[in-house]
């Protein structure tokens, strides 16, 4: 009984001074298998309490900067965390080492209804790119969080009046090498079909495919594949009765387009209901060839949990 209790507290002070520490999300009894073309690398809890006197929580998407070993972390508070991230079979480094609130060129905090922070990306030169909600913009960004300049938007993504929400707009953002920095709303455009989900360049082109087949079913990242496709991260949560289902899929960009709907496959389903233990997956990042981390909002409540996953994907 001694030796059960003395486990219990050794475990309880673990859990307690352990900034992250490994869990399993998926249902009991898969062990390592492969998840169809998701091969799961590594999975961990983050319980970073508060990274350079900012509270760590709430974090919406991630980037990644290989030359550095940096790992961007953006919370939907309009924070801007960076970590030391190295990555091998497993995550070998992850140590915060700074963390700054988003503000505007003048060093001047954002007001709180313009800092709804989602997506976060670098481009071919390392350059950090931010997209918000609550008023529809994309900004660069200085490392330590400074906005350099607004981003001009596609018309139909210009004016908040063309989404289904102020919480309802840029949710996604990446660079591609092809098309530059693509973006999607969070949900379909109030102007067009609820049923059909768009990728939009800042260029002008776009890409719209049909939504996934779960009510509530949103768009929450981007990425590119190494063959150039587009992988999407998408959240289908609607009351707490209800399953949450979390998918990724595949989309080429060459084979539509326009007026011409894509089909993107499906690479991994996880729905709750079937014993994955999912949260509220909203982040994304490239950290090697077709090497992806993903990471969930806490909302910064309690019962929800900031997960980090780190995979592979089989893109043929």
């Amino acid at each position: 009984m001694i030796r059960g209790g003395l486990v219990l507290l050794l475990l309880g002070c673990f859990l307690l001074w352990s900034e992250d520490y490994r869990i399993e999300i998926r249902p009991a009894g898969m062990g390592g298998k492969d998840s169809g073309a998701v091969r799961f690398l590594d999975q961990r809890e983050l319980l970073f309490g508060e990274v350079k006197g900012l509270h760590f929580a709430e974090i919406s998407d991630l980037a990644y900067l290989p030359a550095r070993h940096w790992l961007f972390m953006v919370s939907d508070k309009g924070k801007l965390f960076r970590f030391r991230a190295r990555f091998g079979e497993r995550i070998r480094e992850l140590e915060p080492v700074a963390a700054e609130r988003i503000r505007k060129k003048s060093g001047k905090k954002l007001k709180k209804w313009r800092r709804d922070s989602e997506g976060l990306t670098l481009d071919g030169r390392g350059r950090l790119f931010v997209s918000f909600e609550g008023k529809p913009r994309i900004a660069r960004l200085s490392y330590d969080g400074r906005i350099f300049a607004y981003l001009p938007l596609p018309r139909a993504l210009a004016s908040a009046k063309n989404f289904r929400g102020g919480n309802k707009e840029l949710e996604a953002l990446v660079w591609h090498s092809r098309y530059g920095l693509v973006t999607a709303p969070e949900y379909p455009l109030a102007t067009g079909s609820d049923k059909i989900q768009t990728l939009y360049a800042l260029s002008g082109k776009r890409w719209s495919y049909r939504r996934g087949r779960e009510p509530h079913s949103a768009v929450t990242a981007l990425e590119v594949l190494e063959n150039g496709d587009f992988l999407i991260l998408e959240r289908a949560y609607s009351d707490p009765l209800s399953p949450m289902v979390v998918t990724l899929k595949a989309l080429d960009p060459r084979s539509c387009g326009g007026a011409k709907l894509c089909h993107p496959r499906t690479l991994l389903r996880m729905d709750s209901s079937q014993g994955w233990k999912v949260e509220n997956f909203e982040g994304l990042a490239r950290v090697g060839k077709n090497r992806f981390v993903m990471i969930s909002d806490d909302n910064d409540n309690f019962f929800q949990k900031t997960i980090l996953i780190y995979f592979e994907v089989d893109s043929r």
